[in-house]
């Protein structure tokens, strides 16, 4: 399944850019910093505001200091918020999930309530609330506000999935024999989830760097860690687009568009492994069978009048 996975150009183009991004996110700190001497707190005052040049790939903000580095340190902490929330939210989800669509009965349905409470709720408007409550928050403290209200609509696609299972033959089939109800879930039910899980897991990844974006925008942690987010704040703070400063804002709302992009793509990849009815390689090959198909019929009038 991993090198059927793989060799779907959607995936492979979706993990070049991931990979792409994780070692900017990772690697170009230290190589600008420690390598190339760059510092993100060194002003240029020959250059204030000024467009990109050779001097700065980027160009530099209103207070001369270079605008590529700045993304590239904040590429990390978007990054490290966005796994984070993630994990958080895709375990939270599991555990949920899986136990009310696996015990079922009352469990399911004061399980089901909390979800439809959370679902109801406006998750964005409580995370401003309660991440205003606590000033200069760190992005750890972030990514786990933003994991919490995450989960709701993960557990619901997992609990749909676990009542699935657990109305299968193997399932009722280990019940009757008596196996433990721990095994059952870990070993012969997970692994069925592992599609779903690992698709809600990019989507929460992707969600979380959206929510954490958002909540940096509107000024909402601690300023003096870098982000996407952070960033697009200061270039607004500044009034950037109306001062036409583009080579500002314009980078971290693209590096935040293409991690969107790709995870899609990935998303894609994942559907065509799981869900045998959108596999591109079966459909190129059935529609090569049925080309094949109507050549033939198309041939059998020639046939007969030459026989005849």
């Amino acid at each position: 399944m991993l090198r059927r996975f793989l060799s779907i150009t959607k995936v492979r183009v979706g993990l070049a850019i991931f990979v792409a991004m994780f070692a900017v996110g990772f690697i170009g700190p230290w190589l600008m910093m420690d390598v190339l001497g760059m510092d993100p707190l060194i002003v240029d005052t020959t250059r204030l505001a000024a467009p990109p040049s050779p001097e700065h790939w980027l160009g530099t903000t209103a207070s001369g200091q270079d605008v590529l580095l700045r993304i590239v340190l904040g590429t990390r902490g978007s990054l490290l918020v966005g796994l984070t929330s993630a994990l958080i939210a895709t375990g939270i989800a599991l555990i949920v999930g899986i136990t009310a669509g696996y015990l079922g009965g009352a469990v399911d349905a004061v399980i089901n309530a909390v979800i439809n409470v959370f679902l109801t709720m406006p998750s964005f408007v409580v995370l401003l609330m309660i991440a205003a409550a606590f000033r200069d928050l760190n992005w750890v403290m972030v990514s786990v506000i933003i994991g919490v209200f995450e989960w709701p609509g993960t557990a619901r696609s997992i609990r749909a999935q676990a009542m699935s299972l657990r109305g299968r033959d193997f399932t009722a089939a280990l019940r009757t024999i008596g196996e433990r109800p721990w095994r059952i879930v870990l070993v012969e039910l997970a692994p069925h989830l592992n599609g779903l899980a690992s698709s809600l897991f990019l989507s929460a990844f992707v969600a979380g760097i959206f929510a954490q974006s958002g909540m940096a925008f509107l000024g909402i942690g601690n300023a003096s860690e870098y982000s996407w987010g952070t960033e697009i704040n200061l270039a607004s703070g500044q009034n950037a687009l109306f001062r036409g400063l583009w080579w500002w804002f314009l980078p971290p709302g693209l590096a935040i568009a293409l991690l969107g992009f790709a995870t899609a793509l990935i998303n894609f990849g994942l559907d065509e492994v799981t869900n045998p009815a959108l596999s591109s390689k079966r459909a190129a090959i059935v529609r090569r069978f049925l080309a094949e198909r109507r050549k033939r019929r198309a041939s059998r009038p020639n046939t007969l009048e030459v026989t005849g």
